[in-house]
C-alpha cells in the first residue's frame, strides 16, 4: 500500500488513514454483517406487476450497435395487433394478484409505428381499472422519427414516463443512429424532443443514449445533453463479446476514468451554476431505497415482470425475446410456463456465487440476467464487465454523496 501510494501522499497521512480505517473496521463500524440471506428464502413467484409490450418489430433506422437486430429481434418486420395488446392487459389485469398499480412499457422497434394501437390499448386499459380497482403506469420509448404534435400530447397526457433515444453529440449521434440511407436523425429530433419537455410539466421523463469503444469520451455526450436544456440524462454501453463496439476488458481503464471525469464535471458544474441534473447511474439512495426482497432479485424479469411480441410470445422481459428457450408461452393461445416463472423467482443474489460476496451486490440485484445469459452462459453467473462497470459507477456516486454533503457543511 505505502510502495504504490507514498509517490502521491506521504507516508504519516497514509498510516494515518490505515489506522482510521482499521479502527473502524475493528469496531463493526465500516461495513455491516450481510443479514439479508435469510430474506432469501421468500423470494418466491410474485403476482405479474409490469409488462414490456413490443407494440412494434419494425423501427425507421438502422442505428448500428442495436441489440434488437435493427427493431425486429431477427424474428421478420411486424406489427402486434389491437387483439394481441388487449389480450395481453387482460392477461396482465388477471395474474397480477393484489398489485394496484401496474407499469406498462410500450416497446419495439419503434412504438410511434403502431401509435394508432398503443392509443387503442391505453383506452382499454382505463376501462378495465375500476372493475379490478388498480391504476396502470404507462411508459413509451421512442427514437423520435414519428414524433409529432398529436403524439406529443397523447404522451404527455397518458404517460407517466417516456424515454427519448438520443446518443449526445450530433457526430456520435449520426454515426450511430441512422437511416437505411446512412443519413443521421440528430436534426429531426432534437427539437421534438425539446418540446416534448418543454411542454410535460411535472411528469418524468429522461434522454437516453448509448456509447460505445468508439466514444470513450462519453461524459461529453452527457454535457451537450444537459446544454440543450435536458436535467434527466442515461448514458449506456454497448456490451458484449464479439461486437466491433462493444466494451471489452481493454476499455476499461479509461471508461472508469471518463465515470471519474463526469462526476467531477458535474460536481464543479453544480458549484458553478448552483444547478443539478439526474445522470441515471449516479443516483443512489444510500439511506432507504426498496424493499429487502426487491434488493435481493433486483428488476424481477420473467417473475414479476415479462414481455410480449407482436405474436403474443410471452418472454421474461424484452432483452430475452428471440430467445426460443426462454419463451413462456403465448398470449394470444393462452398458454404460459409457470414453472419457469418459478425458477425465475428462485434467481438473486444469493443464487449467483459470485454476487454473494460483493459489496455492490444490493445495488444492481447481480445485474441483468439476460446479459448474463448471453454473455457468461447462465443467469446466475453474472457478466463480469457489467459487474465492473456498475462498481465504478457506484463509486463515483458515493464521491459525489459525500461531496454534496461536505459542501452542505
Amino acid at each position: 500500500m505505502l510502495e504504490k501510494l507514498e509517490n502521491v501522499y506521504s507516508r504519516e497521512d497514509i498510516l494515518s488513514c490505515y489506522d482510521e480505517v482499521k479502527e473502524l473496521y475493528e469496531e463493526k463500524i465500516l461495513f455491516s454483517d450481510d443479514e439479508y440471506e435469510k430474506y432469501a428464502k421468500y423470494s418466491v413467484a410474485s403476482p405479474i406487476k409490469s409488462m414490456c409490450l413490443n407494440i412494434a418489430h419494425d423501427c425507421q433506422l438502422r442505428c448500428k450497435y442495436c441489440f434488437a437486430s435493427t427493431g425486429d429481434f431477427g424474428k421478420g418486420r411486424k406489427l402486434m395487433t389491437f387483439e394481441t395488446g388487449k389480450n395481453a392487459i387482460d392477461f396482465l389485469l388477471e395474474n397480477s394478484g393484489d398489485r394496484t398499480t401496474l407499469e406498462l412499457d410500450f416497446f419495439g422497434g419503434e412504438p410511434l409505428m403502431n401509435f394508432d394501437v398503443v392509443k387503442q390499448i391505453v383506452e382499454y386499459a382505463r376501462s378495465r381499472e375500476k372493475e379490478y380497482g388498480k391504476t396502470f403506469r404507462f411508459t413509451i420509448t421512442t427514437n423520435g422519427v414519428a414524433l409529432d404534435d398529436d403524439k406529443m400530447e397523447f404522451i404527455n397526457r397518458e404517460m407517466s414516463n417516456v424515454v427519448l433515444s438520443i446518443d449526445g453529440r450530433k457526430d456520435i449521434n449520426d454515426h450511430f443512429r441512422v437511416f437505411p440511407n446512412g443519413k443521421g436523425c440528430y436534426d429531426m429530433i432534437l427539437p421534438k424532443y425539446k418540446k416534448l419537455v418543454e411542454n410535460r410539466g411535472d411528469k418524468e421523463y429522461y434522454v437516453r443514449g448509448t456509447y460505445t469503444k468508439r466514444s470513450p469520451d462519453f461524459s461529453d455526450d452527457v454535457f451537450s445533453l444537459y446544454n440543450e436544456g435536458f436535467d434527466q440524462i442515461s448514458i449506456e454501453p454497448v456490451v458484449g463479446d464479439s461486437d466491433e463496439y462493444a466494451i471489452t476488458e481493454k476499455e476499461l481503464p479509461a471508461v472508469f476514468k471518463e465515470y471519474e471525469r463526469l462526476a467531477v464535471r458535474m460536481l464543479e458544474n453544480e458549484e458553478k451554476t448552483g444547478k443539478r441534473f439526474n445522470f441515471f447511474h449516479f443516483m443512489i439512495d444510500l439511506d432507504g431505497g426498496p424493499c429487502a426482497i426487491k434488493r435481493l432479485r433486483g428488476c424481477g424479469c420473467g417473475n414479476d415482470y415479462v414481455a410480449v411480441t407482436p405474436d403474443g410470445d410471452i418472454y421474461p422481459c424484452h432483452q430475452f425475446v428471440g430467445m426460443d428457450e426462454y419463451k413462456m408461452g403465448n398470449i394470444d393461445e393462452g398458454t404460459f410456463d409457470k414453472e419457469m416463472k418459478e425458477s425465475f423467482s428462485k434467481v438473486h443474489v444469493y443464487a449467483k456465487q459470485e454476487c454473494k460476496k460483493c459489496w455492490a451486490k444490493f445495488y444492481c440485484s447481480g445485474g441483468c440476467n439476460a446479459n448474463n445469459y448471453k454473455y457468461a452462459g447462465d443467469v446466475k453467473e453474472p457478466y463480469k464487465i457489467s459487474c465492473q462497470l456498475q462498481k465504478k459507477r457506484l463509486e463515483c456516486a458515493i464521491m459525489m454523496k459525500v461531496a454534496r454533503l461536505e459542501r452542505e457543511q
